[in-house]
Parts: structure tokens; sequence; C-alpha cells
């Protein structure tokens, strides 16, 4: 393919169920409109569409390290800075070796405090500031009034963090001022700066929503109850949402959630239009993504955990646009570190990639093989718990004590009845493919309710 651009878009906490392409009209929760992202839906019917690509360490630093390398986090690396050049080799690294022009824009606030790194060899970095709990503004709100985003429930943790975004946030007063639309116009400005020179480029675009908290605009905020008249709850606790919030709460927050990926989706539509009218289409390779999805108490709780290790939080959409590319729709079972070496494939770069973990998956993208992985393999690497899984099942090993489970996700996609005592031997197929090392504090053995029974680590 020669010496094409790319631009990697990450859209963090995406779950795929939440993208209208994957979920086909069906809604994510009972009472709640499906969500609509008609502008990812436009790439995805020109793309290759994955329906299997998963992360492997959890959460937003690992997996970045994942991607930026091409290297396994789990169980190597937990969250922590890149290591000093040339200890860790990044794309940025690489590609400016080979004569790109990297850029790195974003409001994901984990990338710039210090001593991260992850901008290292990006000839641009620009950082939107406010996200989140960002240290940005010192002061308390002086517009807003925290009660009126809490319940009676509420930590004074969890109060000190609503302040903090209210605070960093509330000078906003139309939607160019939010966070997607801040991160999408700049990168379009990029852009139109920089493609006029003889030299290819990396366009990192990293926009940290939909992450919580989810303070979508009025127009995007359509999928909330209008005769709901509580708190505006745009940052849920974690624990069980049964010991802090109402039915009508949850419900709430989880429309809260898809008006924020619709608002971002028309962000993302914003910019694609941009890379069409400036002609880049038939040269550039356009990756979008999510890091993870979000429990929205699907399975009792809300937020990111080591435990909640479900399809809520694991899958993601994933699409690449290549010039040469048709559409499809692609099932074949893919790590995150196996990104990397694919793209510098199709670059035509191949040989940089000899020291990675992550396998090329340039195959599956022309269209040559179809299967890729046999197995993935998903945890915190502070955590115990391990999630693996293929194309049907997926196993969840629990720490001693409690037990494992087993789910088949063509017929159970919400992972509602634990089967592994009924199919005791997929779960030992599943458990076989990956060493003890990737288990942490764990004896070999399958934990079912009625039984337990021993297992193998060992790899087949």
């Amino acid at each position: 393919m020669g010496k094409n651009n790319i631009i990697f878009i990450v859209l963090d906490s995406l779950r795929q169920d939440h993208v209208s392409f994957y979920n086909k009209g069906k809604p994510a929760f009972p009472g709640i409109e499906p969500c609509k992202t008609p502008n990812i839906d436009k790439l995805a019917e020109k793309s290759l569409v994955f329906t299997n690509v998963y992360p492997n360490g959890l959460p937003t630093i690992p997996v970045r390290t994942e991607w930026m390398t091409g290297q396994y986090t789990l169980p190597y690396k937990p969250w922590e800075p890149l290591y000093p050049y040339p200890k860790e080799i990044t794309i940025a690294d690489i590609l400016a070796k080979e004569g790109y022009k990297n850029a790195l824009i974003t409001d994901t606030y984990h990338f710039f405090k210090p001593d991260m790194n992850f901008h290292r060899s990006f000839h641009s970095f620009i950082w939107i500031r406010g996200q989140e709990y960002d240290a940005y503004a010192s002061n308390k709100p002086l517009k807003k009034k925290v009660e009126d985003y809490v319940n009676e429930k509420y930590t004074e943790v969890w109060k000190r963090r609503v302040e903090q975004f209210l605070a960093n946030t509330e000078d906003f007063t139309k939607e160019e001022d939010y966070f997607p639309a801040q991160v999408f116009t700049t990168a379009v400005k990029w852009l139109q700066k920089n493609i006029h020179e003889d030299k290819p480029f990396l366009l990192w675009i990293d926009c940290f929503d939909p992450h919580e908290p989810w303070d979508p605009p009025p127009r995007f905020d359509t999928y909330t109850d209008s005769a709901y008249h509580g708190p505006r709850l745009i940052l849920p606790m974690g624990g069980y949402a049964s010991e802090w919030a109402s039915n009508e709460e949850i419900k709430y927050i989880r429309g809260l959630y898809a008006g924020e990926v619709s608002f971002v989706d028309y962000w993302v539509g914003y910019f694609l239009d941009a890379v069409e009218d400036l002609n880049l289409l038939d040269n550039t390779i356009i990756v979008l993504t999510a890091d993870h999805g979000h429990p929205l108490a699907d399975h009792g709780k809300f937020l990111k955990g080591t435990d909640r290790l479900y399809n809520e939080l694991v899958k993601v959409p994933f699409i690449i646009r290549t010039p040469e590319c048709e559409h499809r729709i692609i099932d074949s079972l893919i790590q995150f570190p196996d990104v990397l070496p694919t793209l510098l494939d199709l670059l035509g770069l191949s040989n940089n990639t000899k020291s990675m973990h992550g396998k090329s998956f340039s195959d599956i993208v022309k269209g040559e093989e179809r299967e890729h992985r046999k197995a993935v393999i998903i945890g915190y690497h502070e955590g115990i718990d391990r999630c693996i899984r293929d194309k049907e099942w997926s196993l969840i090993l629990r720490p001693e004590g409690e037990i494992d489970e087993l789910y088949n996700l063509k017929k159970d996609p919400k992972e509602k009845n634990n089967v592994i005592d009924e199919y005791k031997e997929e779960a030992k197929r599943l458990a076989s493919y990956f060493g003890k090392y990737f288990f942490r504090e764990r004896k070999a053995l399958i934990k079912g309710v009625q039984e337990k029974y021993e297992i193998s680590f060992t790899s087949v």
C-alpha cells in the first residue's frame, strides 16, 4: 500500500452495543431508545468492521501502551509511564524515523500527567484540559451546585469528584465548548495546516468521551425520560448500583451515557467530513476504536473494575478503512497488541515488527485469511480475575473462594446464564490456552457451582 497516512481515532469507554451499526437497531436496555451513531455508521459502511477485537490489559493506559508498542501489558505491565526509549518503542518512534510527521491531539488527561511520556516522538502534541478529575480549575464551581448532580447516598469523595468536573466545565455555554468538539475541531485545524507538505503523517486523536462524567448538551440529551425530576447524576458511583441508586436513577444514567455517545458521534462526523473535503481518503488509513466499554449496571455495577469482564466492558467497536478496502464484517479474534504490527505491515514497514508480541492481521484486512487467534485473554494487571474467550464462549476465572463463570456468547450475549457446570470441557479447553504466568494467586482449578475439577494450564 505504500506510505499512506494514518488517522487513529480513539473514543474512550465506547460500548460496541451503543454503535447502531453493530446493534442493528436493538436497544441496549429495555425502555431506552437504541443509541444512534449515524456518522460512525457511515464510516463502517465503507470500511472493514471487526466484531471480535479485544483489549489485553485494562484499562486506559495499559491499552494505549498496547496500541502504541504492539506489546502485551498483561501480565507484564501495570498502569505506568512508557519506559525510556529504546526500552519501549512506540508507533511514533518508528514512524518518525521513517519520515512521518506525527501529531497527538487529546483531552485524555492521563496522557499529560508528569512523566507519562506518551507524547514522545510526536512532532506536535496538543493537550485539551479539564476532563473528568483533571486538576484544571482550582476553585469550587461558582455557578453550579453539586447538590443538583448527586443524591443523598453520594460519599464526600464522589461529591468532590463531581465538584472538580463542574468547576472545569461551568463556563461551557455552547456545544463547541464541550470536549469532543474541542478535540475534533483542533484535529481538523491541524490537518488543514499540515497536509500540504510532501510527507506522510500519523494523526492520533484520543477523545476521552464518552467516558464519564456524562453531561451531553441538550440537543443530544434525548435518551432520558422527560418525566424524571431527580438530580442530574452525571457521574455514577462504583459498587452495586442498587445500594445507592433507584431503578429510575439507573435508567436515567443509562440515558445520559447514550446521549454522550450520540454527541461524540456528531463530532466524529464533523471530522470525517473534513477528511473527505481535504481529499485524504485515497491515501489514508483510518482506524476508529475504543479502549474498552463501560458497565452500566448490566451485572449490578457501574464503572470499570477488575471483576466486570463482561461484554459491556470488553466488547468495543473496531473499524478500519483503507484506500483499497471493500466493506466487510469480520469476526476474526484479534487483540490490541496486534494493531500496530498490522498498521506497519499495511504501510510496507513490517521489518519494524520483529520484536513485537502482537501478530499482524494484514492478511485478514486484505481478504487472504479469515482466522487469526484461537482465543484471547483479558484482565487487569492488578486484578486476579481473567476472561478467556473465543467466538462462542467466554470463561471468567475468579479468585479463590468464588465461582468461575462460563457463558455461551451466541445464545446468551447478555451473559446472564452461567453454564460452567454443564460445559466443563469447554471451560477446561479455554483455560488451557494460556499458561500460569497469565494468572495471579490462582491454583490450577476451575471452580463450578456444583463441584470443582482440576485442569492443566499448559498451552495447547
